[in-house]
């Protein structure tokens, strides 16, 4: 029977994985572009070198002042002492139990049940639930929530987040680059080919744009597999702090069945939240990819860790037609 340390393991080895992945495909997206627009190693190995020197400056930005940014697009402020007294207690309640500093924690003035961590590290951390959140759940509930999304900050899940989009992102901007270098002036290097040594760059040149097309997209579902086995090891994780796994199952299936929508989310930040807040029948979902596990995999699986049997597939359809 899978167990908490079974999943935490099996999650952290594929987490890891996937972002090797994407950094190797950064790596030769990088040396593949330099070369193909002037012919040269050392034009590669140029190209990689800047490539990373932008992906640095774009992850120190992210470290240090991405959660503020996430924290101010969700129109987030910091929770009152008195007003969110439940709320503060069931923080500090888990922070204590899990080991971890006590976060910020704050409110989202939104009816639309959810949650989110951000930060760069436990001693930098915040949490962000919806008002909706607190009028829906009750204590144990809440309970769960909260230990997920610690156990997102005690996992370095948010640091790891970060970085993953950071990568995504570099890869995406390094592809408009070199298909727009392409366009404005990197075929004009006719002068190298017709001495000769063109047949190796016309061919990484034709790879190279293939590569453009599709590393992007690879690297945005190489993101959303990494989010979403994060998203396992945070609900195992839940478990273990709270010894209460019914808990946040239930809390996970009122979120996922709530039909009220979200706002303040949108594409750049929906990843980060406990369960997806673009509903399927929003507009706005079109043409996304699926950032969180399906609702009723992650219930099984918090039921397989208490020894429950697994709930059938009508017993869910109404919560995954909701998510």
């Amino acid at each position: 029977m899978a167990t908490f340390y079974t999943l935490q393991a099996s999650n952290r080895r594929k987490s890891a994985l996937l972002l090797l992945v994407v950094a190797v495909v950064f790596a030769v997206f990088g040396a593949a572009a330099g070369f193909a627009l002037n012919g040269t190693v050392e034009a590669a190995l140029g190209a990689l070198v800047i490539a990373l020197v932008v992906s640095v400056v774009l992850s120190l930005g992210s470290y240090y002042g991405g959660d503020a940014l996430v924290l101010a697009t969700s129109g987030a402020k910091e929770a009152d002492s008195a007003r969110d007294a439940e709320l503060l207690n069931v923080v500090r309640e888990l922070s204590l139990a899990s080991g971890i500093p006590m976060p910020r924690v704050y409110l989202i003035d939104d009816s639309a049940p959810n949650a989110f961590a951000t930060g760069r590290d436990p001693k930098h951390a915040s949490i962000a639930v919806t008002a909706g959140l607190l009028n829906k759940l009750d204590r144990e509930e809440l309970q769960g929530v909260i230990g997920h999304e610690l156990a997102h900050v005690g996992n370095f899940d948010i640091r790891f987040a970060l970085l993953v989009g950071v990568l995504v992102g570099s890869i995406a901007l390094l592809a408009d680059f070199f298909l727009h270098s392409m366009r404005w002036g990197g075929m004009g290097h006719r002068s190298r080919r017709d001495e000769g040594g063109g047949g190796a760059q016309v061919i990484v040149m034709v790879l190279g744009l293939i590569l453009a097309v599709l590393a992007p997209m690879f690297a945005r579902l190489v993101q959303m597999a990494v989010s979403r086995q994060r998203e396992y090891l945070a609900d195992a994780t839940s478990v273990a702090l709270t010894r209460n796994p019914v808990g946040l199952e239930r809390a996970l299936a009122k979120i996922a069945g709530d039909s009220e929508v979200l706002e303040v989310a949108n594409r750049a930040t929906q990843h980060l939240y406990i369960v997806n807040p673009i509903k399927k029948f929003e507009d706005r979902a079109r043409g996304l990819f699926s950032t969180h596990p399906p609702i009723g995999d992650r219930i099984n699986r918090l039921r397989a860790l208490r020894g429950a049997s697994p709930l059938g597939a009508g017993s869910l359809s109404e919560t995954e037609a909701a998510e």
